[in-house]
């Protein structure tokens, strides 16, 4: 999952995949190519509290947000 290459990027996969992992979720870099980002997100299952497993809006969200701040030569997202 390493994007050595941008420290920004890294950043913030670095930093949903800290939300997404505390319910058992996870976050796989897949490509960057001209300016599109694709992520694979593997929701995670919490019994007690489903609601609390982030939906895929919510990941591209946090990813949406921090993208201008961090990565702002990125244009697109796909979220798988």
């Amino acid at each position: 999952m390493a994007v050595n290459t941008d420290p920004g990027l890294q950043m913030i996969i670095d930093n949903v995949q800290t939300v997404v992992a505390s319910e058992g979720g996870n976050i796989e870099f897949v490509e960057l190519r001209d300016g599109r980002l694709t992520i694979k997100y593997h929701k995670g299952v919490n019994e007690e509290c489903p609601e609390c497993v982030p939906d895929h809006e919510l990941v591209t969200q946090m990813f949406e947000t921090s993208i201008p701040t961090y990565a702002p030569y990125i244009t697109d997202l796909e979220l798988l």
